[in-house]
């Protein structure tokens, strides 16, 4: 009987994709922020759950998907954003389209269906995203949402977000627009100078209550999370804000943009992973107002902050020297605070990539990187496993779709998307990270994973040289 190749040198990168995989120091030209190759099987989601992933935690508005069940149970809670109050938003509402809508159309039920989630839960706000299916059969939601907003007065507000439609940053820019018709609809008293707007902050795990506590603590408003913890009163308030600080750029730069132009509001890219970042965040912050006293309050909170968590970090890098890793996220600037939070640890990024990278990012990220780093841009399966093993990574880092490409490797993997319970960000953050990271990569079970069995084996066999 044949026997068949399954070494990683048999996986071959597709023709139409070999631009966008490049390796620091071959010289190659690279390609990103394109569609994604037919039949590539790609590793973004459409633009349908970008939309939701972005709006989901804004837990006082009605969230009602307006195509079948499956599209609704597919991103149902899917992150593990925290709310403080309401918990409306972990409902999964769905007009449930059938046979019958798709003949005849759904609008008269999404009417009904709007105006009886409405008189029951009173939401503040109704967002209705549309799924392909909606895009395929040509409802007007948008005059069925103004229909329901005049009859029962709150914003019922369209999400254009058909999953065919593009990838999910299209997504992303569906939801910035669709939050944006809020903003400017609210009182903007009470709110300081020295305040701020945290975009592409969705609370995972309570992290904006950790980020948030760090800018009280140095003189300046937290107006608005948006949308981690969200409320439709913030975002109608936001425009208020002095500042806005971007955290997934990948997620929030439309609305970032939107906000600077009608608003004058400036805009900071900046990433809470990691000591060097969050740091760095703070610092901007405060450089931005100016006040030598907010400065002074930063540093002292940096300071302290180190000295609390800095020694058991050593200990965590004594272990973890010279282990290598992966990693596949969504947006660059995590990547970029994911390879410096390894290195900080001791350990080496082999292997790094985005699904909404754009070629600013990719700069930003070889420059960080280190020689023979592969870097994919919206990468598949094939692709990701191929490098996993030829780089021989001890951890893989990514969200729910790269988690069985890991363990079926037989790889340690980290989650650092939005469906983890431990808060990753900010100081205390960077503690829970290096533990995560330990216990995972170090676990003994790795050795029984065959091709950790079979390198021990010639171990052995070879005396102790493989």
């Amino acid at each position: 009987m044949p026997t068949v190749d399954q070494s990683p040198a048999s996986i071959q990168v597709l023709t139409d994709r070999e631009d966008q995989v490049w390796t620091k120091g071959s010289g190659k030209q690279f390609a990103c922020d394109r569609k994604s190759t037919a039949g590539s099987v790609t590793q973004r989601a459409c633009a349908f759950c970008g939309s939701r992933v972005v709006l989901y935690p804004i837990a006082d508005a009605l969230h009602i998907v307006h195509g079948p069940i499956g599209c609704a149970v597919y991103n149902w809670d899917i992150r593990g954003a925290q709310s403080s109050g309401p918990q409306l938003h972990r409902n999964s509402f769905s007009t449930d389209l059938a046979e019958k809508e798709v003949v005849f159309g759904g609008e008269k039920k999404l009417q009904a269906s709007l105006l009886e989630l409405i008189r029951y839960y009173r939401p503040k706000a109704a967002f209705v995203y549309s799924t392909c299916i909606v895009g395929l059969i040509g409802d007007d939601v948008e005059a069925v949402c103004k229909t329901v907003s005049r009859e029962t007065g709150i914003d019922v507000i369209p999400v254009d977000s058909p999953g065919f439609k593009g990838t999910k940053k299209t997504g992303y820019e569906a939801a910035c627009k669709a939050a944006y018709r809020l903003v400017g609809t609210g009182d903007t008293s009470g709110i300081s100078r020295y305040s701020i707007n945290l975009l592409g902050e969705f609370n995972i795990a309570g992290e904006a209550w950790l980020i948030r506590r760090y800018f009280e603590q140095i003189g300046i408003q937290v107006v608005s999370t948006i949308t981690g913890d969200g409320r439709v009163d913030d975002l109608r308030r936001c425009h208020g804000a002095s500042l806005n600080l971007v955290q997934c750029s990948g997620s929030m730069t439309h609305l970032a943009q939107l906000l600077e132009r009608d608003h004058q509001i400036p805009s900071h890219r900046v990433s809470f992973f990691g000591f060097e970042d969050t740091a760095r965040a703070l610092y901007a912050a405060a450089e931005f107002f100016g006040d030598p006293e907010i400065m002074r309050k930063a540093q002292e909170l940096v300071r302290s902050e180190i000295a609390t968590y800095a020694p058991q970090l050593k200990a965590y890098k004594q272990r973890l020297k010279g282990k290598k890793a992966a990693l596949y996220v969504g947006g660059a600037f995590k990547a970029f605070s994911l390879v410096l939070a390894l290195r900080s640890l001791g350990m080496q990024t082999v292997l790094a990539g985005t699904q909404t990278g754009n070629a600013e990012d990719y700069e930003q990220l070889k420059a960080i990187c280190d020689p023979g780093t592969v870097i994919v841009d919206d990468s598949n399966p094939l692709e990701l496993a191929k490098f996993v093993l030829e780089k021989d990574v001890d951890l893989f880092i990514g969200g729910v779709k790269e988690r069985p490409i890991a363990y079926k490797l037989g790889v340690a993997f980290c989650d650092h998307n939005h469906e983890r319970k431990i808060p990753l960000a900010g100081f205390e953050g960077m503690l829970h990270f290096a533990r995560e990271v330990a216990e995972s990569a170090l676990s003994p079970v790795w050795q029984f994973a065959p091709r950790r069995a079979m390198r021990h084996h010639q171990l052995s066999t070879n005396g102790g040289e493989a």
